[in-house]
């Protein structure tokens, strides 16, 4: 089973390059994030012609995150637990059926949290301890669990092109990058680290300054397995190329093979 996360950044502007890339690529589960419509003005006929469940938790304009799958999802839940003001649209989770194993696939949209100091990365903070609660949960069931998506975190200085260009940015932060090894040392694993090693590895290159054509770019999108899940890991990588393509999102696709 292919699963691919991918920040399409607005689901209008990127249909068709969209439905381009899940041609080619054939994902069974897509997690989507920056979709920036609501569930209702989501086209989600586009992905039913092509044989995929739809499943959105989305907001006017900003955030929204969906998931795409070619069978059924099941026990669909939106909105991460823990706080019941918080109304941006950034979680989303349900389970996916393979043929021998059931999936909890969790798809996410962590927030940026910039500029830092400030209310924006208290949130961003705030978000990441009520995501670590929910992951426990999800441990505690012993069942397969993927954690997907934009996490907003550069793990490491290898993870960028220039380190030093994001000492003082919130996805850099020693706060943002202690908040992700909690989560992981829960008995998480981050997949394309499990696979692949060193530097030059990214999943986003702004638009500004000419980043693409000079590869200045920084690797925030990532897969997290519980032991379960990643004992079924069979392969990872990043769909690169095609932020060379038209109107291309700021990020790219990154996917895993599940065998289950």
């Amino acid at each position: 089973m292919k699963i691919a996360t991918f920040n399409i950044n607005g689901i209008k502007a990127r249909a068709a390059a969209l439905l381009d890339w899940i041609d080619e690529s054939a994902p069974d589960v897509v997690l989507m994030q920056e979709i920036k419509c609501t569930d209702e003005s989501f086209p989600g006929a586009i992905f039913e012609e092509r044989g995929y469940s739809v499943a959105t938790h989305g907001q006017k304009g900003f955030n929204g995150v969906a998931m795409l799958s070619k069978r059924p999802i099941e026990d669909l839940r939106c909105g991460l637990p823990g706080d019941a003001e918080d109304e941006q649209a950034r979680w989303i989770e349900g389970t996916v059926m393979g043929n021998r194993h059931a999936l909890r696939i969790c798809g996410l949209y962590l927030p940026n949290g910039n500029p830092a100091p400030g209310p924006k990365y208290d949130y961003k903070l705030a978000w990441m301890k009520r995501l670590r609660a929910r992951a426990a949960e999800l441990l505690a069931s012993e069942e397969p669990v993927l954690m997907g998506g934009d996490y907003n975190v550069i793990p490491q200085d290898e993870d960028a092109t220039r380190p030093e260009a994001w000492r003082e940015d919130a996805l850099a932060l020693p706060e943002s990058r202690a908040a992700f090894r909690r989560i992981l040392h829960l008995g998480f694993t981050e997949a394309f680290r499990a696979r692949v090693q060193g530097p030059g590895h990214y999943t986003f290159w702004d638009y500004q300054a000419g980043a693409w054509n000079r590869n200045d770019g920084i690797r925030i999108d990532h897969f997290l397995l519980s032991p379960q899940a990643a004992d079924l890991m069979t392969d990872c990588g990043i769909d690169k190329a095609i932020r060379s393509r038209d109107k291309p999102s700021d990020h790219v696709p990154l996917w895993i093979e599940i065998d289950a």
